[in-house]
């Protein structure tokens, strides 16, 4: 396994720390970079990377895929961005494409991002009954066999090409992990409905990005899922929760209910050796952070999250 962290496109702060503190393994997200997925932009992308001392292994970023997901016209136009992707990360050997499913349309969703945990520091909560309240969102009315079907078409048209260019997709659960949200259903939300969705399309290529925070939410027992799901998993957030999917808050790495030790000995039981990278932190009190930065993405949280990585690695 390697520690990684999520970066910009471009050198910031956040590539000095990264460096400074013996990072090499880079996962990219393209913040307000135009259509990123063509070739040029990854391969100067990749050469940034590789000149500040990185690999980049890992892409986290997705094109539109609403009308894909909802099954609309114009979906073809989507699926084919995400093919054109999933051929330039083969061709500059970048492993592993991080996506989503039924996060759209809504999203991540959390209902605060000013919970006291220790110290005065801030972290983000989730409490279903609260965003229930919210008028129906303009997709409610679909039905899940609907998005189960949508879910077939895409896959039958992009595994069969990340094969092809030997790419992982990873596939993220829904945060939180909880169907419906204002009246959309969400699949991607328990452990049974992953392995639902990887034998929709039976592939070494089609995946789990096992984000222990949303599984642990899930009411699971993480490093039995890890065990469950072995070799499919090709990359990890690795976070906690308490509570679980209906109300639930992010905590500190070393305070919350999952054994740690234990998820990382069942990575290495597994036969796991992808990047695994910190998901969302605390925000620390009296840290100087960078105006733009969102809640759970901030750097000091960070950097005690990937020193607790490294010292259960080792």
């Amino acid at each position: 396994m390697d520690s990684s962290v999520m970066l910009p496109p471009e050198p910031d702060r956040r590539w000095t720390i990264a460096r400074q503190i013996g990072i090499d393994t880079a996962v990219v997200r393209f913040w307000g970079v135009d259509e990123w997925w063509e070739f040029d932009t990854l391969l100067e992308t990749k050469n940034q990377f590789a000149d500040h001392g990185f690999s980049l292994d890992v892409v986290e970023d997705r094109p539109q895929m609403e009308k894909t997901v909802l099954g609309r016209e114009g979906r073809d136009e989507e699926i084919e961005i995400v093919k054109t992707l999933l051929r330039n990360m083969g061709k500059l050997d970048i492993d592993t494409y991080c996506w989503v499913w039924t996060e759209n349309p809504l999203g991540v969703l959390r209902t605060s991002s000013s919970v006291p945990l220790r110290g005065d520091s801030r972290t983000t909560a989730y409490e279903h009954a609260q965003q229930q309240l919210a008028d129906d969102h303009p997709a409610a009315g679909i039905t899940e066999d609907e998005l189960w079907a949508n879910l077939q078409y895409f896959l039958d048209e992009v595994v069969p090409v990340a094969e092809e260019a030997g790419v992982n997709m990873a596939l993220h659960p829904d945060d939180p992990p909880i169907s419906p949200i204002r009246g959309v259903p969400r699949l991607a939300t328990s452990v049974d409905n992953y392995e639902r969705i990887l034998d929709m399309y039976d592939s070494p290529n089609h995946g789990v990005t096992f984000c222990q925070g949303n599984f642990s939410a899930m009411a699971t027992d993480v490093p039995a899922a890890i065990e469950r799901f072995g070799e499919k998993i090709h990359f990890v957030h690795f976070r906690d929760v308490d509570g679980e999917a209906d109300s639930f808050v992010e905590t500190w790495h070393d305070e919350g209910p999952t054994d740690m030790k234990a998820a990382i000995e069942a990575y290495q039981d597994a036969g796991f050796d992808g990047p695994i990278r910190p998901d969302h932190v605390p925000k620390m009190a009296g840290a100087e952070e960078r105006e733009e930065a969102m809640s759970g993405y901030t750097d000091m949280g960070r950097l005690f999250a990937i020193g607790y990585i490294e010292g259960l690695l080792e």
